[in-house]
């Protein structure tokens, strides 16, 4: 089963925005810390072009930051593309 990852650094408050949207929304989720990562934020530099956190991605598609993720989630995007990638998720806010 896919999950959605987000790439995050020790004090982030939009990492934390985003975990707790993604909990509200019952999806699943793993986080990597890349905090003293040099090799890791370097990929994700030439992965997505980006070099803030959070960077979330929702089975291998970059989906951007927290501000990204909340305009899926408000367009309702958002479950399309987890049940596109087949991420199982629970209950929403409303």
């Amino acid at each position: 089963m896919s999950v959605v990852t987000i790439y995050v650094t020790g004090y982030c408050p939009y990492c934390d925005m985003a975990k707790r949207l993604l909990d509200a929304r019952g999806v699943p989720w793993t986080s990597v810390d890349v905090t003293t990562d040099a090799a890791q934020r370097a990929a994700l530099l030439e992965r997505t072009g980006m070099r803030t956190v959070p960077q979330i991605f929702v089975g291998d598609v970059s989906v951007g930051g927290f501000t990204d993720l909340r305009a899926l989630d408000e367009s309702g995007e958002l479950v399309p593309l987890l049940e596109q990638h087949g991420i199982v998720h629970g209950a929403s806010e409303g």
